[in-house]
């Protein structure tokens, strides 16, 4: 199974695993299932960490992307299919960058794994958060 994290996700596993359910934490453990973080939560955490907003990542870009290469994580880059699949979507919230996450999850297609509630109403694969 292809499980693409939520940038949330990403950086909890790396820096704050107790915030991570078992059951999600088994999955990425699975030797058979390949996880994947987008190009998109690079950039996501790059404009938090430089705007210095209250919610800012505990990590930069450049050592999120350490961490998650050390950790086995493969990349999925975005791709003109992917952007192009966000005008589809119905705008449940206003955030672009899970826009652009739910629609890689869709095009590919991937379990978007991610304890975002509003993800929930989108027809989008994902992994319940539990």
């Amino acid at each position: 199974m292809k499980l693409l994290l939520d940038t949330h996700v990403a950086i909890w596993v790396s820096s704050q695993p107790s915030l991570v359910p078992s059951g999600i934490k088994r999955l990425m453990a699975d030797p058979t299932n390949e996880i994947f973080v987008s190009a998109i939560s690079i950039l996501e955490i790059a404009i938090k960490h430089k705007t210095g907003r209250r919610d800012v990542p505990p990590l930069g870009a450049s050592e999120a992307i350490e961490n998650f290469e050390a950790s086995g994580y493969q990349f999925l880059q975005i791709t003109p299919k992917h952007a192009a699949a966000v005008e589809a979507l119905t705008f449940h919230h206003r955030d672009p960058f899970d826009h652009l996450l739910i629609a890689q999850a869709i095009s590919e297609p991937m379990y978007l794994v991610s304890n975002d509630a509003l993800i929930a109403l989108y027809d989008c694969p994902r992994i319940p958060w539990k």
